[in-house]
């Protein structure tokens, strides 16, 4: 995979593009789980800072609610464990955590980005799990008419005409990787290129195809399914791409309130919200795979 070089990027300016949430994009979809509000709050509380890819925000948000809300008043004296999380592309959550930045567990969209934490020693050896999959879907604006089959060459010439195709940066972002994979397996990569453009993550992709100012997107099943201002136009092969895969592991860093919620997100709840969301919850007692 080729990534962007961190040579001339302060570890400064990196800190401060997490502590502003990076994007506007990050900011909207930046949540807190936070048990609701009751008449006397606990005497202290403690926080989980969760980074994950933003194609999870809608689940992990509601996730860490219910840690708080089901399992946070556990500890000596009633205190409830605030799940924070803050959610981005893969690569820029993974450059974020080499620079310093706070995060007790890392979700990523794909397994390299978790790779790469891996090889600079940021993470916990044997924490790492592959937690859930996902699908790989081409959209349109829902009042949009065009119809397209993903096969072998197929023709995007008269969907697209001089319109754009959204997905993530086929540089850092991991939906925008396996879209290029994709679409090169299908034999029609060099003719979507010059219509494509390369967004900071799959949300922005998708917001691009939901306002119509892009005629086409390539994002997340799961991501479609959230947005009732698009319509999946087809599925993409599974052996156009390499599978979809969302590793998770506690950082260096992680206490053990971040143990406790790396445990919850493999619990009967935590999957059947994943399941209701679209993703496909994996089996983690086989995918248990430590250090890679």
């Amino acid at each position: 995979m080729r990534r962007k070089s961190l040579a001339g990027l302060a570890t400064v300016w990196v800190l401060a593009a997490w502590a502003t949430s990076n994007t506007a994009l990050a900011a909207q979809v930046e949540t807190e789980a936070e048990a609701p509000a009751q008449a006397q709050a606990p005497a202290e509380s403690s926080t989980v800072l969760v980074f994950a890819a933003v194609s999870l925000a809608d689940a992990v948000g509601e996730v860490g609610h219910a840690f708080t809300t089901r399992a946070g008043a556990t500890r000596t004296g009633g205190t409830h464990v605030a799940v924070r999380t803050s959610f981005a592309a893969s690569s820029v959550l993974a450059r974020q955590i080499e620079a310093g930045a706070p995060a007790d567990l890392f979700v990523s969209a794909d397994p390299e980005w978790m790779d790469y934490l891996e090889q600079h020693r940021l993470l916990r050896l044997g924490t790492r799990h592959d937690l859930v999959g996902n699908r790989l879907v081409l959209i349109a604006p829902a009042a949009s008419t065009v119809q397209l089959t993903l096969a072998p060459h197929v023709d995007f010439s008269r969907a697209l005409a001089n319109g754009r195709l959204a997905t993530g940066d086929p540089d850092s972002v991991p939906a925008g990787r396996y879209a290029k994979e994709a679409l090169a397996k299908l034999g029609v990569w060099n003719e979507v290129a010059p219509h494509l453009v390369p967004c900071d993550n799959v949300r922005a992709a998708l917001e691009f195809v939901a306002r119509g100012e892009a005629v086409l997107g390539i994002v997340y099943r799961t991501d479609a399914l959230s947005e009732k201002r698009v319509r999946v136009v087809d599925v993409f092969p599974a052996d156009s791409h390499p599978p979809i895969i969302y590793p998770m592991a506690l950082t260096s860093r992680a206490g053990p309130e971040a143990a406790a919620f790396e445990q919850f997100l493999e619990s009967d709840t935590a999957g059947e919200i994943f399941a209701r969301h679209g993703f496909r919850v994996l089996s983690l007692r086989t995918s248990r795979s430590g250090s890679r």
